[in-house]
């Protein structure tokens, strides 16, 4: 069965107005990152909302429970906004059981050509697949129990919360 990933937005899915110096979102990079990591994981794409994560809503979150508690696929990587990633990562251990579900996102655009997303979303693809059942976030190549994971402000970095 193929993975389903979920898009809501996020500095993933940023671009940059070389004019301004405004970052916004036009549409999703997703299938661009599948084709230069040269993914054979099958999967099902499906844009939720392209919103930057501290513009998100308890409506918007449980818009993201319902499709993964209503999609076929036991296996999920939502791209996300990191600023609170950890927020809808609670809320999604908290009511969604018996799937596996990766959060992941970036700390720079995609479109800056260095960016640390396609890591990302190799990693996140490849814990949907390998961890058990349960809600995660995958971050610089390491998981994090989704209940147990914060964002390090000073750092930038995910880190255990014990």
């Amino acid at each position: 069965m193929a993975v389903r990933i979920f898009i809501t937005g996020g500095t993933f899915d940023k671009e940059y107005n070389e004019i301004t110096g405004q970052l916004f979102f036009k549409d999703t990079h997703m299938h661009d990152l599948l084709e230069m990591g040269r993914s054979k994981v099958p999967v099902e794409i499906r844009t939720l909302m392209m919103i930057d994560s501290l513009e998100m809503t308890n409506e918007d979150r449980e818009l993201i429970v319902r499709q993964c508690l209503s999609c076929e696929e036991e296996q999920i990587v939502i791209t996300h906004g990191t600023d609170t990633m950890t927020e809808t990562a609670f809320l999604l251990a908290e009511k969604v059981k018996g799937k596996t579900i990766v959060l992941t996102g970036a700390m720079i655009p995609i479109k800056f050509g260095s960016s640390d997303g396609l890591f990302n979303l190799g990693s996140a693809l490849a814990f949907a697949q390998s961890l058990p059942a349960g809600v995660y976030v995958a971050m610089n190549g390491r998981w994090f129990y989704g209940n147990n994971v914060r964002k390090n402000k000073q750092t930038g970095l995910f880190e255990e919360i014990n």
